[in-house]
């Protein structure tokens, strides 16, 4: 069975550092599948993100050991473009990956690096800002919402890419009750479509909605019963 994400024995250690912050991770997602990994800060969530979407070893060097598989090819042997066509990330503060004039810009400008043409880039913009809900708001400078709405915004970017795996990286920590619901359901709607969904998180009732839950603590992944 090929899954959209699978981690064999992965092991990280960053440059400088004297010790691992993974340590032996082993992890299998099914499509359609929402998980949600849970731990504390400094016990490698993002490390492990990183590895997932290329970051690591293709920007972070480091010292690593096992393997990332998506859709079965090795991360470490694919270029970044290719594993963002398979896998998006969006991170907890949205305005790091927000830097255009307006939400369309915004959406355009992986698919423009993707060298689409214009006709397919304009579906594509048009899709993702519709899938997050945020029609209305499609010439206003994305700097000027809530940051729920930024969030979505973040989301609609990486749509764009048509990426069949989505990974969450604490999105929902900086935002309000609302903002919260809103993220919700549109990973509902997304695993509803198909996609397959990993949700990093330190606050476990964000994860309500998860399929199943791990926890990762001392750079360890194992089943979350209920104590960090």
């Amino acid at each position: 069975m090929m899954y959209p994400i699978e981690v064999k024995d992965l092991y990280y250690q960053y440059a400088g550092k004297e010790e691992n912050i993974l340590r032996g991770i082993n992890l299998q997602i099914k499509k359609g599948e929402v998980v949600g990994i849970v731990g504390l800060s400094g016990n490698g969530k993002s490390t492990l993100c990183y590895c997932m979407c290329g970051i690591i070893p293709h920007v972070f060097k480091g010292k690593l050991k096992g393997e990332v598989l998506l859709f079965g090819k090795p991360v470490k042997d694919m270029d970044l473009a290719s594993v963002a066509t398979k896998v998006g990330i969006v991170f907890q503060d949205p305005d790091t990956q927000l830097f255009s004039p307006t939400i369309e810009d915004e959406v355009a400008f992986g698919p423009e690096n993707l060298c689409l043409n214009r006709e397919e880039i304009g579906e594509r913009i048009s899709e993702a800002i519709d899938v997050v809900g945020m029609e209305k708001y499609r010439y206003s400078n994305p700097h000027c919402l809530s940051g729920g709405q930024k969030q979505l915004i973040a989301l609609a970017s990486i749509l764009s890419l048509k990426p069949e795996m989505l990974i969450f990286d604490e999105v929902m920590a900086q935002i309000d009750t609302e903002g919260r619901k809103l993220i919700k359901e549109k990973i509902v709607a997304l695993k509803n479509a198909g996609k397959t969904i990993l949700m990093i998180e330190h606050d476990f009732s964000n994860l309500d909605i998860a399929d199943r839950t791990l926890v990762l603590k001392s750079g360890k992944l194992e089943v979350f019963k209920g104590k960090l």
